[in-house]
């Protein structure tokens, strides 16, 4: 089964309101051709660099996501290039994410990165943290926070991810009830290739898969 088939299988068997992230990292603007051909409306980078080549060979046909770990430096290129940024894990970020939006006129998509296993080597914020990160972020008036985001610990069994999903999707309920000016949420980013049924089953309505729709790959998830 080549990367079309797979793409319009993924498609064919999501629910309503689920959307497919393409999680290109590592793959060829060839590839990625070829599962927006397919279908896919989403491309999700996780190296500018990576996705500066990918996006002179598509272009804005699809909506970019970066989904890898910002550094502060590179934010300005980001901000330019993308869509959504899925992986806030600051207020330092999102306020530099702030400052480099406003000089083009442009509010920029989050999403809230949530180290959901609160694992001390692994980006993102601890779930205590979330509500004051997202409050704190809503003052920024070229940041808009839509949602969040979280991968989980790394398991062999997918099983084993639930429970910080429905934690995750705890957080995104609660942040929606709270009402916060300037703050929509809508985005749940959960599940990637082994992972994504779970997620989609505890709420997840964006999925990021690479392996899934291009094949297996070393670096891949």
């Amino acid at each position: 089964m080549g990367i079309k088939e797979r793409v319009q299988a993924i498609l064919k068997d999501l629910p309503p309101g689920v959307e497919l992230v393409a999680a290109a990292k590592s793959r060829t603007p060839q590839e990625v051709l070829e599962a927006v051909e397919a279908g896919v409306r989403i491309v999700g980078e996780n190296y500018l660099q990576e996705a500066e080549s990918v996006f002179n060979h598509i272009g804005p046909k699809v909506s970019w996501h970066f989904i890898g770990h910002l550094q502060k430096n590179k934010v300005k290129k980001a901000v330019a290039l993308f869509d959504m940024i899925e992986t806030v894990d600051s207020l330092e970020i999102a306020a530099e994410i702030n400052k480099r939006a406003e000089s083009t006129g442009k509010i920029m998509p989050v999403l809230i990165e949530i180290n959901s296993g609160r694992e001390p080597q692994k980006f993102g914020v601890v779930p205590e943290e979330v509500a004051r990160i997202v409050t704190e972020i809503s003052s920024l008036p070229n940041v808009k926070s839509t949602g969040l985001m979280t991968m989980g610990p790394a398991c062999n069994n997918p099983e084993d991810l639930r429970p910080y999903f429905q934690e995750t999707k705890r957080l995104f309920e609660r942040i929606k009830a709270m009402g916060i000016s300037a703050v929509d949420m809508k985005h749940l980013s959960m599940g990637m290739s082994d992972s994504y049924l779970v997620a989609i089953e505890e709420g997840a309505n964006l999925i990021r898969l690479g392996t899934r729709i291009f094949g297996p790959l070393s670096s891949q998830d």
